[in-house]
């Protein structure tokens, strides 16, 4: 009779065990199936290349893309451009009239905008003349290092496209030490 038991108790316990793998299977495929859902349709995860938003974002760090259509002046951005990711600042709207004078300073509707983030203030290389008005549905992109920045001010790249836009950066993960929230 001890036999019988013990071997019942046995059964019993790898019923137990077998139910609590399937259940921690099923958490885990769940949590996975969530996580390729966010990863694939609101968050992207991109590494910056080249030094065009320097020193905002420097080259190789890594940067959390919320893919969003809402996005406004001030932000940055990731966009589709000849195949590849573009990361640069909304300067202005459709609508808006853009102006960069010799010095770098640059002009929305007529007011000088407060570029704290920037190092060195830069006409760079420009093929547009200015004022400039920005078509509607588009934005004026440029990057925070205008000495070398390729953006709007390039007939090549020109405005961006409302559809061309993935999203808003909305923080930088790596490297950890300049962790942060962009704004």
């Amino acid at each position: 009779m001890e036999c019988l038991m013990m071997e019942v108790a046995r059964g019993e316990a790898r019923r137990r065990i077998r139910k609590i793998v399937l259940n921690i299977a099923g958490i885990l495929l769940v949590v996975a199936a969530i996580a390729t859902l966010v990863a694939t349709r609101l968050l992207m995860l991109l590494q910056v290349n080249g030094s065009s938003m320097a020193p905002t974002l420097e080259d190789r760090e890594m940067v959390v893309v919320y893919q969003t259509k809402n996005v406004k002046v001030g932000d940055i951005i990731g966009f589709h451009y000849g195949g590849e990711v573009l990361l640069k600042r909304v300067i202005g709207r459709g609508g808006d009239y853009i102006e960069i004078d010799a010095k770098g300073n640059v002009s929305v509707n007529g007011k000088v905008i407060e570029e704290a983030y920037l190092t060195e203030k830069s006409l760079g290389k420009c093929q547009i003349e200015f004022p400039y008005q920005v078509p509607e549905g588009m934005y004026f992109v440029l990057g925070d290092n205008r000495a070398v920045s390729m953006d709007s001010r390039i007939r090549a790249i020109g405005c961006v496209e409302e559809l061309q836009v993935m999203g808003k950066v909305i923080i930088r993960v790596w490297p950890r030490d300049r962790m942060e929230i962009m704004h």
